[in-house]
């Protein structure tokens, strides 16, 4: 029985870790073309008018995946939070470095600014 909760835990950690890899592709792919048209608009030498309901939408989807990041990761603690009830306390998956003390939230020390 502990064999097949330690299987089941492994595949929904390797689910897991693949999920939050290709979300934070996304990020770097939709940061990079928020740059992009950033740059190509001052390449053209345009006013900042031309096309900025794209860039305003694209921020919007920017924000989205940031969200989605926010939210697989707090998946990811919830995930660890069962594997202790399952009695998988010890068991470790993944290769990623040591995580932060639990009360950290990452984004605690930021603030909205004008």
């Amino acid at each position: 029985m502990l064999k097949a909760r330690r299987d089941a835990a492994m595949k929904v950690a390797e689910s897991l870790f693949a999920t939050e890899k290709a979300i934070d592709a996304a990020l770097a792919s939709a940061a990079e073309f928020h740059g992009t048209l950033i740059t190509a608009r001052a390449d053209a030498n345009v006013s900042a008018l031309i096309a900025h309901d794209a860039f305003e939408v694209a921020a919007s989807a920017f924000a989205a995946l940031a969200r989605a990041r926010c939210d697989i990761i707090e998946t990811h603690k919830r995930l660890s939070e069962a594997k202790i009830q399952i009695g998988l306390r010890t068991v470790s998956v993944g290769d990623a470095g040591p995580k932060p003390p639990a009360g950290l939230t990452g984004s605690s020390h930021l603030s909205v600014v004008a």
